[in-house]
């Protein structure tokens, strides 16, 4: 129906692969510090008021790859038993982009013996999808309700979450836009426009301290929408003095139970991650990550790029710290 300036033939390799991958929500591959934007119940975990933003920059090289950056800002009250955060995110691939903004809720339980909390988290807010029909060639110039200026489509969006935690683990289960794809239905933009879909995220990982200064940390992440490939990252994280982080990931898809959407035979994509995060500053935290694809895509890229920044604006100091380690599995 219509064509895409750049290349055609880039398109079709960024669609399908989004569509294979069934991830229509941005990916990040710091995950891990990024908690907030795959569930709510994450809210106020730090139990310190601070901000963090990502930006990743996916397939460098390659004209309309996705990018995406994300900014939350989060904390605790009633005695660490309530968070609160406010996430704001916007994702853009080709001529499509999203923006959304959303209000989160978590209440925290003490569960488990001394050191076990288990979080409920909710979250409301509004994600406009928009169209740039200035990025698109039409075959047909009278193509009705999609050229012209630029299209948008606002939708009420929900989520929710649970988070489980103790000093030596954590595991946590999510589903968002629940409720964006229902009123998508009686708009018009909504045939041209992917239509967020829910998507459902199952994480874990634990604490092994090595002495005093060094931990492993293993962590992994599930990610399906009930048509598309399931993804599964790995990773395994070395925490060294409370101060940096180091570690690698792998990131592929999984066939966990049939899916007659899928192509039979299709081939799985998969890639390799390197990060690290630094505490350049007590309050002040940059980390990096890079994806490197093992698929047949990798030479028409330069790879991904992501970077995060994280900023406490009240650091707890060091008696409540040790305190806090003894009840959660990290406090980054």
């Amino acid at each position: 129906m219509y064509i895409k300036k750049y290349l055609v033939f880039l398109v079709m390799i960024l669609v399908s692969w989004q569509h294979a991958h069934a991830q229509q929500d941005a990916q990040f591959s710091q995950y891990i510090f990024n908690g907030i934007y795959i569930n709510p119940a994450y809210a106020g975990y730090r139990q310190e008021l601070n901000a963090h933003a990502f930006y990743r920059d996916q397939w460098v090289g390659i004209p309309g790859a996705p990018q995406t950056m994300s900014l939350a800002v989060d904390g605790s009250v009633n005695n660490d038993r309530v968070g609160l955060a406010l996430q704001v995110s916007h994702d853009r691939i080709g001529a499509q982009s999203q923006l959304a903004a959303y209000g989160n809720y978590a209440y925290r339980i003490p569960l488990g013996g001394e050191t076990g909390r288990l979080a409920l988290g909710i979250g409301a807010g509004i994600v406009q999808q928009g169209l740039n029909t200035n990025a698109l060639d039409f075959t047909n110039p009278n193509e009705p309700g999609i050229n012209g200026a630029a299209q948008n489509m606002v939708l009420f969006d929900t989520r929710a979450g649970v988070y489980y935690s103790t000093a030596n683990w954590f595991v946590g289960f999510s589903a968002d836009n629940l409720t964006a794809q229902y009123q998508a239905k009686n708009k018009p933009l909504g045939h041209f426009i992917p239509v967020p879909k829910p998507h459902y995220y199952l994480s874990g990982g634990a604490l092994v301290p090595l002495n005093e200064e060094v931990s492993l940390k293993p962590v992994f992440l599930l990610k399906d929408d009930r048509a598309g490939p399931t993804s599964l990252d790995l990773n395994m994280f070395v925490l060294l003095k409370d101060v940096v982080w180091v570690g690698g990931g792998y990131r592929t898809a999984v066939d966990l139970y049939h899916k007659p959407a899928l192509q039979p035979g299709m081939a799985k994509s998969s890639a390799v991650v390197a990060m690290a995060e630094v505490f350049v500053l007590p309050e002040l935290r940059i980390g990096y990550a890079f994806d490197y694809a093992l698929n047949k895509y990798r030479t028409y890229n330069n790879g991904t790029h992501e970077i995060s920044v994280g900023y406490y604006f009240k650091k707890m100091d060091n008696a409540r710290r040790t305190s806090l380690r003894q009840v959660r599995c990290s406090y980054f």
